[in-house]
């Protein structure tokens, strides 16, 4: 097994976080793009968030194959070849002639955006000790915040200084960079065990894990807290662009970069829960994403961005936590366990931009906030549950 801070860490390590970051870099590049797309295109909000929901539903749903397959199959080459198709829908974008060619091209990348995170996590339960995979996670998921910042960032400075199709370009180039880092660095496969391909078995594995009483609160946590946290941000990019902000796309992409609270965030979550228990750092995760929210009710730039800055270290926490719980509790098929935390992820985010809509129609950006703390409320008791069954820290945990 690799065990912490070797070199045999270190290399799968970086391999993993390079394929994370393209993954995440090319998932959000739309985002600050979205009042870009209202005018090219002469569409709605709602219209437009769907560059960004089409793609993490069909990642979301791609994931109940993903893992399954991997447990079948293996894991290296199935992150390979989506990662390859990744670079070549991204491509695509950049000369798409419509608004609908654009959205069925991105349902598409999003189907082959799954292909690495529904297997990493399981590649690492394969590969590493019990506390590497702590330590590993929590780098790994860091890299997840870092891809979506400059995913975001970039696509919106390009896009003001040329226009968003360069944005496309500029991404499958960065893309490149990183499928030839991961290619090269990746270790081989050396302690997986290949399961025989049998829908019926991966039915019942799927039902198996939902019956889990210490896997489904945590996938409701998930899924939940990533419904509000990824549309919060697009909507804060609504609010920001109008009166009396008028921010640009390149302004509006800079605040993404609050998404750097989430990489410390996911990269300390290993070493709290060897001292607190993971449902306990979940929780407190959770109350700084309230603390976050209600700071964002001011009216005031700074108060906004500082609202992000906390609502992205206590997400990433929470989120790093989650993913090590759910392959730590998972004793078999641990990539359809992972896959399927990631398909509640997933699916929260493409659908929580229909929840807030209607709050931000009628309230405004009041209404958002009061519609996000009602679901993080939900999510602090299931992870205060939790721990009542779960309390130990890892440290004491064989």
């Amino acid at each position: 097994m690799i065990e912490e801070k070797t070199p045999a860490f270190w290399r799968a390590t970086l391999a993993l976080c390079c394929g994370s970051f393209m993954i995440f870099s090319n998932l959000y590049v739309t985002q600050p793009l979205l009042p870009d797309f209202q005018q090219a295109f002469g569409i709605s909000t709602l219209q437009a968030n769907a560059s960004l929901a089409v793609a993490t539903l069909t990642l979301g749903l791609s994931l109940l194959v993903y893992g399954p397959l991997s447990d079948a199959v293996g894991r290296r080459a199935i992150m390979l070849i989506t990662m390859s198709g990744v670079l070549i829908t991204t491509l695509a974008l950049a000369h798409v002639p419509d608004y609908t060619s654009l959205v069925l091209l991105r349902a598409l990348q999003g189907f082959l955006l799954g292909g690495l995170p529904a297997i990493a996590i399981a590649y690492m339960g394969d590969e590493f000790s019990k506390r590497a995979m702590a330590l590993a996670v929590g780098i790994y998921i860091s890299a997840n915040s870092l891809g979506g910042i400059s995913g975001r960032l970039f696509s919106g400075l390009i896009a003001d200084v040329y226009d968003w199709r360069a944005s496309f370009l500029s991404a499958a180039l960065l893309s490149l960079v990183c499928l030839v880092v991961f290619w090269w660095a990746l270790p081989k496969s050396r302690h997986f065990s290949p399961q025989s391909p049998n829908p019926v078995r991966m039915l019942k594995d799927l039902g198996k894990h939902l019956r889990n009483p210490l896997l489904l609160p945590v996938y409701l946590i998930g899924g939940l807290n990533f419904f509000i946290f990824v549309n919060q941000y697009s909507y804060v990019t609504y609010l920001l662009a109008g009166e009396p902000w008028l921010l640009s796309s390149s302004l509006l992409g800079m605040l993404f970069l609050t998404y750097l609270t989430g990489t410390w965030g996911a990269s300390i979550s290993g070493r709290v829960a060897l001292v607190l228990a993971q449902p306990l750092c979940m929780a407190l995760g959770i109350l700084l994403l309230m603390t976050g929210t209600l700071l964002m009710l001011i009216p005031s730039l700074w108060a906004i961005i500082g609202g992000l800055f906390i609502n992205s270290f206590g997400f990433f926490f929470c989120h790093s936590n989650a993913s090590s719980w759910v392959s730590r509790q998972a004793l078999t098929s641990r990539a359809s366990a992972n896959g399927l935390y990631l398909v509640f992820y997933y699916l929260g985010a493409s659908s929580g931009g229909f929840y807030l809509d209607p709050f931000w129609s009628n309230w405004g950006w009041g209404g958002v906030i009061g519609a996000s703390l009602l679901v993080f409320g939900v999510t602090l008791l299931i992870s205060l549950a939790l721990w009542r069954k779960d309390p130990r820290p890892l440290s004491q945990i064989n």
